[in-house]
């Protein structure tokens, strides 16, 4: 009779399962990573075949890992259960991060009655690189990411489509009325969050169909409601995202330069390790929030 899998050996396989990296598993477990390192090994020996994909950045779990993961993944997280205290059962908070200004001024209000209903959220900001990598060091459950992954080790699936818009302060748009663009728009100061001028970049080339060489003459903290301010107050002209500045467009405090036939737009995306978590309110955020971003984004940007 076969000799049973060491139990040791099969939690820590689901933790890089689900986790996507040696590192992550060894922090989500408090084991150092060379002992992660040394069980798997020990646990692809016993079962006389590889588990994982060792890339760069984590692991990909090969076929076989998915289905052992399957199968051993409900049974284990019942025995861990079975540890809890059941008056006074663990409730472990969901990591929830992505972008300052998106969470500040959309994402709060979609995860509003997940916490009134008790689930319990970290959040954290961040820019969308170091966000990622922290969520591979399983630091994070969820990353709202401004672009998509390009590391197998992730899954992304799309979440919100975020619209550009063209905007200045009004003294800026009574300046230029008439003017041709984006030509005029080279005697107006620019104003940025970054230097690369990625979002600016991004509708030159989709709107105007050129490259953009003006420099930024001012650049902010990587905080879009910076940019916001700036440009209100009459410092120049930006791209921002329309849903960042709607209510600033309604009341006159900023006024839209460009109508393009077709607004350029940016995909964001909700990114979770591969695998599931042993923490139910984990699928229970990651549902709600595409659902409530699709029902907001319907109601706001259509």
């Amino acid at each position: 009779m076969a000799e049973p899998l060491d139990l040791n050996q099969l939690r820590t396989f689901l933790a890089v399962h689900r986790s996507g990296s040696f590192t992550a598993a060894a922090h989500l477990l408090g084991l150092s990573q060379s002992t992660v390192t040394t069980q798997i090994r020990a646990l692809e020996t016993r079962l006389g075949r590889e588990l994982f994909e060792r890339r760069a950045r984590g692991v990909v779990p090969l076929p076989y890992a998915d289905d052992l993961a399957a199968q051993v993944a409900s049974p284990l997280d019942r025995l861990s259960g079975l540890s809890d205290d059941a008056d006074t059962p663990a409730v472990e908070p969901v990591h929830l991060a992505g972008p300052a200004e998106f969470l500040g001024a959309v994402g709060m209000g979609l995860v509003a009655p997940l916490i009134a209903a008790g689930v319990q959220l970290r959040v954290t900001t961040g820019l969308t690189d170091d966000l990622l990598d922290e969520l591979r060091a399983g630091r994070h459950d969820l990353v709202i990411s401004t672009r998509r992954p390009n590391s197998r080790g992730l899954v992304s699936e799309p979440f919100a489509d975020e619209e550009f818009v063209l905007v200045a302060a009004p003294l800026w748009a009574e300046r230029l009325k008439g003017a041709a663009l984006p030509a005029a728009l080279a005697d107006v100061p620019l104003i940025a969050y970054d230097a690369d001028l990625p979002i600016i970049r991004r509708y030159w080339r989709y709107v105007f169909n050129e490259r953009l060489t003006a420099p930024a003459q001012l650049t902010t903290i990587p905080d879009l409601r910076g940019i916001r301010t700036a440009v209100m107050a009459g410092a120049g002209w930006t791209v921002l995202p329309k849903y960042l500045c709607r209510a600033e467009l309604d009341n006159g405090a900023l006024t839209l330069l460009h109508e393009p036939d077709e607004a350029p737009l940016n995909t964001a995306y909700l990114v979770r390790r591969p695998g599931g978590s042993a923490n139910p309110h984990v699928a229970e955020v990651r549902h709600h929030l595409l659902a409530a971003a699709k029902a907001w984004w319907a109601d706001h940007e259509c």
